[in-house]
């Protein structure tokens, strides 16, 4: 018996995707094997398909990833079991088989697929784009599968409550799951994780007692701080360090912070910048100079800033002066730009990096006419959703510690502040042109443009 294969799109807006791609077999029958009702989904011809073989493929039942319903009868146990495959790996509802494995069907297969649009639409947080396939039979009975592809976990239901699946099971998740759930979705706490091979003679102990100096008077006492006890400043005053046993660990965050330039090189070599100058207008033209800034956050910083005031010229206002544009100059003239938008550029690129990214350098790139900046920052989560919050000041930080430290001014530096609608807006009025951004592959992109 031949089986067709109806879309399950949906007038309007994209609300539902074809699931899969399907691809007629040139082969009459399979081989005769079972598989997966999710293997059978991806990858049959499905116009060539009998119910027999159907039957054959649901015949080892629920697992991880397939869940099979009757009917969709109880809305808010689908929900659960929608939110519980999102936050296990994705996984497909089939609906029209029964416990017996036997496809029975549905009926007003339409009604049950606006059903579930809805209830990924407006029952689940965030919010799921359901992909939905309708396999519907010569004898008029029907089954539809539902793929969840959860890219934005933990999910959970409106009323707040978290699932994930166990074997063919849901539960409500742990605690422990749940942060687990959350740290897969936001490293935030990477900054807050122990330095592998470090101690604390890794940290350079005038910068760390400058900062807390800065607070006499106040949070610290230095009077009371005998010998001047650098492991206790960290571990309990400033969360910077964690107990290995008898040992005291400086975190990553305390390492970026205060770690001895030779230290941070050697510990944590991906927070280098690389810094490239370039004879033409993008990457492709010749290099004239490209160098690795180590060191600490604050080296780091310093060492950008002068990189960059070596091939440009950093002004507090537009310059009066127009640029001379001579045909027969040698050299381009060298481009200005805004001081306090380049400032806060590479404050956010330093402290806003996401370290926990191996393969991707942040990368300083200057042309003639332009600097561009490229910072490793996952974009599951945050392209394309919060690249307009972020324009309005909205925050996105994933290195709440090393922004608050490296921000204050005990810190030693004199970055510019307003965060990035302060650099949106100085860079047009010195320019005339806003910076251009973009977040893809796990890249954030942000180029300044001189004049």
């Amino acid at each position: 018996m031949a089986v067709a294969v109806e879309s399950g799109r949906v007038a309007g807006p994209a609300i539902t995707q074809m699931a899969r791609r399907r691809f007629r077999s040139n082969q009459r029958h399979e081989p005769v094997t079972e598989r997966s009702f999710q293997e059978y989904l991806y990858s049959s011809g499905a116009p060539q398909t009998s119910r027999t073989e159907l039957m054959r493929l649901v015949r080892g039942g629920e697992d991880t990833f397939l869940e099979l319903k009757v009917k969709l009868s109880n809305s808010e146990r689908i929900v659960q079991e929608i939110v519980a495959l999102a936050n296990t790996g994705g996984g497909v509802i089939v609906f029209g088989v029964n416990d017996q494995l036997r496809v029975e069907g549905i009926e007003e297969g339409e009604a049950v697929q606006d059903e579930l649009v809805r209830i990924c639409r407006e029952e689940i947080v965030p919010s799921l784009i359901p992909f939905i396939d309708r396999i519907a039979f010569d004898n008029g009975r029907r089954i539809l599968a539902l793929d969840v592809n959860g890219k934005r976990r933990p999910y959970r239901t409106r009323d707040g409550r978290f699932f994930v699946r166990v074997g063919a099971e849901k539960r409500e998740a742990s605690p422990e799951e749940l942060a687990t759930l959350l740290d897969d979705a936001r490293p935030l706490s990477y900054e807050s994780l122990p330095a592998l091979g470090a101690s604390v003679s890794d940290i350079d102990e005038a910068h760390l007692w400058s900062f807390m100096r800065a607070f006499e008077g106040g949070a610290f006492d230095e009077a009371s701080a005998k010998d001047y006890p650098t492991a206790e400043m960290l571990e309990r005053h400033l969360l910077l360090a964690t107990s290995n046993g008898s040992e005291i660990v400086p975190t990553v965050g305390a390492v970026l912070l205060f770690g001895r330039d030779e230290s941070v090189a050697r510990l944590l070599p991906r927070a280098a910048v690389i810094a490239t100058r370039f004879g033409g207008e993008n990457n492709q033209a010749p290099i004239i100079e490209r160098v690795e800034l180590k060191g600490s956050l604050a080296t780091v910083y310093e060492s950008a800033v002068r990189f960059i005031t070596r091939y440009s010229d950093l002004w507090d206002a537009r310059p009066t002066q127009p640029r001379s544009n001579a045909d027969d100059a040698p050299v381009p003239a060298r481009a200005n730009y805004q001081r306090g938008v380049v400032m806060e550029a590479i404050a956010n690129t330093l402290i806003h990096r996401d370290l926990a990214l191996r393969d991707i350098t942040t990368r300083l790139n200057i042309f003639d006419r332009s600097i561009e900046i490229v910072n490793p920052r996952r974009s599951a989560g945050f392209a394309p959703v919060a690249l307009k919050a972020i324009r309005y000041g909205m925050p996105e930080r994933l290195n709440a510690q090393v922004a608050a430290i490296f921000s204050n001014p005990a810190y030693g530096l004199t970055p510019a502040h307003g965060g990035l609608p302060m650099l949106l807006r100085e860079a047009r009025s010195f320019s005339n042109r806003l910076p251009d951004i973009a977040a893809f592959n796990d890249e954030f992109r942000l180029r300044l443009h001189g004049v």
